[in-house]
């Protein structure tokens, strides 16, 4: 058993060794402590754009006139896309009202004249017949075409695919006018572009 002189050597080692890590930390700290920053972080530089590549913004697409959209619309391919409205719409000649009026002979008709079909007032109060012009905006945002109107849902967003669909509906008629006639759209009856369907009441 170690005496009281023995455990004293000890415990002096032991205090000696602590006091001298404590004043090596002090003085590591003294001589390698970082300068206090201006501002936290790293400045970085960042260019605008790529060396050689100019402005990466898209710049926004020309619109294209209903007429060149109408010379390469395609029937079948019109077709195609009216079978998400079969729900809603018959497109057969003689064909029944459902949720919307039958669309055979659409191109050319009165607004809001199919016998016993209950539209809307805003859309009994459009007038004149369905053009082609006005088709193409009608289901590309019926809301804003006919304020009021019924419709719900929210349009078509692709040109393309509403001129084709005005090819299709074209063609739904014995004796179907011309394709490109009354495509020219008054700039103020242009209605804005939202995804896909098409109704009309």
């Amino acid at each position: 058993m170690l005496d009281s002189f023995e455990m004293n050597k000890v415990l002096g080692a032991v205090l000696g060794t602590c006091l001298g890590v404590v004043s090596l930390n002090i003085a590591a700290g003294a001589v390698f402590a970082p300068g206090k920053l201006d501002k936290p972080g790293y400045e970085i530089d960042v260019p605008k754009s790529a060396p050689g590549k100019g402005n990466t913004q898209t710049a926004p697409q020309p619109e294209v006139p209903l007429g060149q959209l109408l010379a390469s619309a395609d029937v079948t391919r019109g077709s195609d896309s009216a079978k998400k409205c079969a729900t809603c719409h018959t497109f057969e000649k003689g064909g029944r009202a459902l949720v919307g009026p039958p669309l055979w002979g659409i191109v050319g008709r009165s607004k809001a004249s199919v016998a016993g079909f209950n539209y809307s007032p805003a859309l009994k109060q459009a007038g004149g017949n369905w053009t082609i012009a006005d088709l193409f905006n009608f289901v590309a945002n019926p809301k804003a075409m006919v304020p009021g109107t019924a419709m719900s849902f929210t349009g078509i967003s692709h040109a393309g695919e509403r001129a084709d669909l005005m090819a299709y509906l074209n063609s739904l008629a014995d004796n179907p006018a011309p394709l490109n006639k009354g495509a020219e759209i008054p700039a103020p009856t242009r209605a804005a572009q939202a995804p896909h369907d098409v109704t009309t009441r």
